[in-house]
């Protein structure tokens, strides 16, 4: 830069970090290694994921992922950053993977449609500090 205004090769190093806040001053792409992901892998990433789900669980997580296709946790999370994945996060009804579901549903219907007699209240003390 300093070569193309005609300045000392100092004053390049001090205008750099006097505006580095601009944009077209900021950080400049670097070269880097060779990709060590192929697309086959990123691809085989994206298809597990959005095709089928864990043992005993209801969506994939980096670690998982990682585990099941031998990748490292940083670059499943890369991939689906990339791609616009977020498993955990997700638009339709999951079923419970709980063994005792049925139970559970069938004690809180059994309330719901004929409640006890009693009525339970809890009452929570304040302390005087948290009544400003």
């Amino acid at each position: 830069m300093a070569r193309q205004v005609g300045a000392e090769g100092h004053t390049d190093g001090e205008w750099r970090t006097r505006f580095e806040r601009l944009a077209w001053l900021g950080d400049f792409p670097r070269p880097s290694g060779p990709r060590s992901v192929s697309d086959e892998q990123v691809a085989a990433v994206v298809k597990r994921t959005l095709e089928s789900t864990p043992k005993n669980a209801t969506h994939w997580s980096t670690r998982a992922m990682a585990k099941e296709t031998g990748l490292s946790q940083s670059t499943v999370s890369r991939v689906w950053w990339a791609v616009g994945l977020q498993p955990h996060r997700t638009a339709t009804f999951k079923l419970s993977t709980d063994p005792y579901i049925i139970d559970k549903v069938h004690d809180v219907v059994g309330l719901y449609l004929d409640p006890p007699g009693v009525l339970w209240c809890s009452v929570s003390m304040r302390s005087p500090r948290s009544r400003r």
